[in-house]
């Protein structure tokens, strides 16, 4: 399958709404390219060696995202063009927002993995491998082997080590673990293979489900994880013990209110994916809807959240 690359210039104040766009159009994740982020990281001296100059004009953000080249494109195209123009004129944006298109191929996709993407370490336990690179796994380490297919997560994201990091703290045998948006299926498998004795993970766009099913296949944890297509709580049933989302705040704020119907009484939220400036919102959201935060995780301008009920609820 070949792939339709958006790229929509955005500014800072309309990120997340044009990210949740462009997910709620099928997309299986996006990439922010925001030179303002660059500027503090080379500013903070982060990066001991870099070639990178500083940006003079920060005030544009790239959104890009991928979606699949086949029959339901053009519809989804013309959803995204209705409205981003609704939220160009609730912006005041007199031009609008221009969308770039570009075709990737499947090739494509396969020679960039290979050449930037390599084995990582994540947490004490858990390492996550391309399945065209050797490792020798040390006693008591967890090994994912990881096909991502297009766009889906590979575990190199900032919320996503630190969602696995939190799955690494929290996963206990035999309990039942949802991950809504599963992407890759990388925390679906991360959770199997930490323990977990039921895995249930969900998302809305087939080839996702496509690429989750292959990986854990691959990993040998098919008894463990179910993969189902829902939209968000469309189609899921019964209660986790932790219930996990690595998705963007917007769509976190969706899945709150009905959070209670899919969470045991002691069970926790792993709510991933969240700007920094967004960190606010679903704190007063989770409240709204009868939880609290229990933790605020940060890395590289992201958070990933630990959410439980009230007392218990």
């Amino acid at each position: 399958m070949n792939w339709m690359e958006i790229c929509l210039p955005v500014s800072h104040s309309t990120m997340d709404v044009a990210a949740s766009i462009l997910c709620d159009l099928g997309a299986g994740g996006v990439v922010m390219e925001d030179p303002r982020l660059l500027n503090e990281y080379l500013s903070a001296g982060i990066w001991d060696y870099t070639d990178i100059k500083h940006v003079e004009k920060d005030e544009t953000v790239i959104v890009k995202a991928y979606l699949p080249q086949d029959d339901e494109l053009n519809g989804r195209l013309s959803e995204l063009r209705f409205r981003l123009r609704e939220l160009a004129q609730l912006s005041g944006l007199e031009e609008g927002i221009k969308i770039s298109c570009r075709e990737v191929k499947d090739e494509d996709w396969a020679n960039n993995w290979k050449e930037y993407w390599h084995t990582q370490k994540i947490g004490r336990r858990l390492v996550i491998k391309p399945t065209w690179e050797d490792y020798a796994p040390v006693a008591g380490e967890a090994v994912i082997e990881l096909d991502p297919g297009s766009a889906f997560g590979t575990g190199s994201h900032p919320t996503t080590m630190l969602c696995l990091g939190l799955l690494e703290e929290f996963i206990a045998p035999q309990l039942r673990v949802i991950d809504i948006g599963t992407g890759s299926g990388v925390l679906a498998i991360a959770a199997a293979k930490l323990g977990a004795g039921e895995v249930t993970a969900v998302d809305a766009d087939s080839a996702a489900l496509e690429a989750a099913r292959s990986n854990v296949k691959q990993n040998c944890v098919g008894q463990t994880v179910r993969i189902e297509k829902s939209d968000l709580w469309q189609n899921v049933s019964g209660r986790g013990d932790i219930v996990v989302a690595n998705i963007i705040a917007d769509v976190i704020l969706r899945l709150l209110p009905e959070l209670k119907e899919h969470l045991t009484a002691k069970g926790i939220f792993i709510a991933g994916g969240i700007i920094e400036d967004r960190i606010a919102d679903v704190k007063t959201a989770a409240k709204a809807a009868g939880f609290t935060v229990d933790r605020t995780e940060e890395s590289r301008g992201w958070a990933a959240m630990v959410i439980r009920g009230d007392k218990g609820q």
